[in-house]
């Protein structure tokens, strides 16, 4: 398996292109996510390149990164205590948009445009560098608070979408950083490492044709979850988990 730093290192010497009228003071916000198990053995090569990419290596694009864990993983005496149907259910989407046979992990979707193994370091290459050169709508979360019920405010503000585009907003809420120590199946004695779990992601609306989007929200926080370790991403993505036409994500700790 090719290492973590190859991709790297390829892309300090390739490095990614900026979109058309972008300033170089603003990168381009790039989706990834990855579909990934605490009962897979080859997810934790996959859970830690997603590490990576979220210490934000490339200077003309902001990777944001969510780590969604399956559920269907969930035997040999281990349950994910991360995952979640709605995240097996939204992979098994992608696998009809993308007409694969099969779901399976750990699997990488970038920009909702392009699929792969999460380990294939020259396929995440080609999808960042296209990914880089494809225009996206603004995005700005602000008023971030969550009050004593344990809910969070937030305002969310969206530029209208391309000529002739809907889509549809999405906002999750994920941990920063999680870790575990399995004790049985695949990864059994291993402690694991991730890094933007999410936690809940709630469709809050809609773009229509030319319109933005602008709205108070109240999210509900599921109970226990540490609130000084937290992130919110927002983005818009075609109906049908389409294409991504933009994204954003704002820390709630400094963790």
């Amino acid at each position: 398996m090719v290492k973590l730093a190859a991709v790297l290192l390829l892309l300090l010497i390739f490095p990614l292109p900026m979109s058309a009228g972008d300033a170089a003071t603003r990168p381009t916000p790039i989706l990834v996510e990855l579909f990934t198990s605490e009962g897979c053995s080859d997810c934790p090569p996959a859970d830690a390149f997603l590490q990576k990419l979220d210490q934000q290596p490339f200077s003309r694009a902001q990777m944001i990164v969510l780590s969604e864990h399956v559920d269907y993983w969930n035997h040999d005496g281990w349950k994910d205590p991360f995952s979640s149907h709605l995240f097996s259910d939204r992979q098994s989407e992608y696998a009809n948009e993308f007409a694969l046979r099969t779901v399976y992990t750990p699997q990488m979707v970038v920009d909702g445009s392009s699929e792969f193994v999460g380990g294939n370091q020259g396929a995440a290459s080609k999808a960042f560098t296209k990914a880089a050169t494809v225009p996206k709508i603004e995005l700005l979360l602000s008023a971030l608070q969550i009050d004593p019920a344990n809910t969070l405010h937030v305002h969310l503000e969206a530029a209208a979408p391309p000529k002739g585009e809907k889509g549809d907003v999405y906002v999750a809420i994920a941990l920063n950083h999680a870790e575990s120590q399995v004790s049985a199946g695949e990864n059994s004695g291993r402690k694991l490492s991730h890094t933007a779990v999410v936690r809940t992601l709630t469709k809050v609306g809609s773009l229509q044709k030319e319109e933005p989007f602008a709205q108070d929200l109240r999210l509900p926080l599921p109970q226990g979850i540490p609130t000084d370790n937290l992130r919110v991403i927002a983005f818009v993505q075609k109906p049908h988990q389409g294409s991504v036409l933009g994204a954003t994500m704002q820390l709630l700790s400094s963790k």
